[in-house]
């Protein structure tokens, strides 16, 4: 074997690893898992695929390490393998900010127009939540909340939020967040509550994000 074998050996099992990556709706799963455990039927709703076809996708991601299975009763129920796939995604995000024209534009010309205000980071919204100066809302559905949240975030699935917006002070700033950095439901919330006269703001990132920098969650 030439010394350059297992080198082109390593480089064929990332290219392997990448061609898995290298679908849209994997990496929409693995958004959803980043949140917590699911049964294929919900992530099946949350993604618009059919079952079977979800269940494809679990099955590469499965066989590329990724993901876990595991049988409940008649469910198959999957989490995220261990290691740092939250990481590589974040950083696949950036990279394509950062090079790729295409999504610079779809940046542009869809989130800036949802959003045009700076989003805070996360040390400044650790610093914030110390000082209580400001409302966290934790805009995902119940059970995503359920399972890992950032400590002190009030919890209200969009769809709830104009008839619980009372909920929310009027005199305290809020910062929403959900699944990751273009999740569109924070979008929306601020979009909503901006309408009804409140200071809101979005968190840069989401759950997974927050979660893999190694600061503390909590679970409900």
């Amino acid at each position: 074997m030439s010394s350059d074998g297992p080198k082109r050996l390593m480089f064929s099992y990332f290219a392997d690893l990448a061609k898995v990556l290298g679908n849209g709706h994997r990496l929409e799963l693995i958004e959803l898992l980043a949140q917590g455990e699911q049964p294929v039927e919900v992530l099946s709703q949350r993604t618009g695929l059919s079952f079977a076809n979800a269940s494809q996708h679990l099955q590469q991601l499965r066989k590329a390490g990724l993901v876990v299975g595991r049988r409940s009763g008649k469910n198959i129920i999957y989490r995220l393998e261990d290691g740092p796939i939250v990481e590589t995604i974040t950083a696949l995000r950036k990279l394509a900010e950062h090079n790729v024209a295409a999504v610079q534009d779809v940046v542009a010309t869809y989130f800036d127009q949802l959003d045009n205000l700076d989003p805070i980071g996360p040390d400044d919204l650790m610093d914030r939540m110390r000082t209580g100066s400001v409302t966290l809302l934790d805009v995902r559905p119940e059970d995503e909340f359920r399972a890992a949240h950032i400590p002190g975030a009030l919890n209200i699935d969009l769809q709830a939020l104009e008839s619980r917006i009372a909920e929310l002070p009027m005199d305290m700033e809020i910062v929403a967040y959900c699944r990751g950095a273009y999740c569109v439901l924070s979008f929306q919330a601020v979009k909503l509550l901006r309408a009804r006269g409140y200071r809101v703001t979005r968190f840069s990132e989401g759950l997974p994000e927050w979660r893999a920098s190694g600061r503390a969650v909590a679970t409900a």
